[in-house]
């Protein structure tokens, strides 16, 4: 019963058996063998802290706080630190970077590759092994603004994503 509607939660994610995998540099296609099993569009926004490294004070990235959706538009779940996505069945998957490449746009985050390092409950994202980052929108760390007098200080930029989720059959 479970499984039967985690497979049916996942048609309506923007699962479809036999997806194509969307067109990404070679440094980040998932391995052999995993196929697209969930893509979702993160729309939040970047966190960023003002700190102090070896004497020289930048914006740093603390965490996203992003909603996830359907290609429809339907809530989905929830992207945050680890980094973490939190589908809306309860399972969750965290990733670690494998590869990173520029975006398109200049002023956009960069594109990624993660592989699940550890997964929580029982749904859609336990079946999670690679998570590609796509299409990103915003997002960039601002460039002024971060001092002595700001350390410690928190801004957010917003951002959207395209998130694919890959796993084996």
């Amino acid at each position: 019963m479970l499984l039967a509607g985690i497979f049916l939660w996942a048609e309506v994610a923007g699962a479809k058996s036999g997806a194509k995998p969307p067109a990404a540099p070679k440094a980040l296609r998932p391995p052999k063998g995993e196929v697209l099993i969930l893509h979702l569009v993160g729309k939040g926004k970047q966190i960023y802290v003002c700190q102090n490294t070896n004497g020289a004070y930048a914006w740093k990235l603390k965490a996203p706080d992003a909603s996830l959706f359907t290609e429809a538009g339907e809530a989905a779940g929830r992207h945050f630190a680890g980094p973490t996505w939190e589908a809306k069945d309860g399972s969750l998957v965290t990733g670690k970077l494998v590869a990173s490449v520029p975006p398109k746009k200049p002023d956009a985050i960069p594109w990624l590759l993660l592989q699940a390092a550890s997964h929580s409950g029982k749904g859609i994202m336990t079946n999670v092994e690679s998570i590609q980052r796509l299409h990103t929108k915003g997002g960039v760390a601002p460039t002024a603004g971060c001092a002595a007098a700001y350390e410690n200080e928190e801004t957010s930029v917003a951002y959207e994503a395209d998130y694919y989720f890959y796993g084996r059959r």
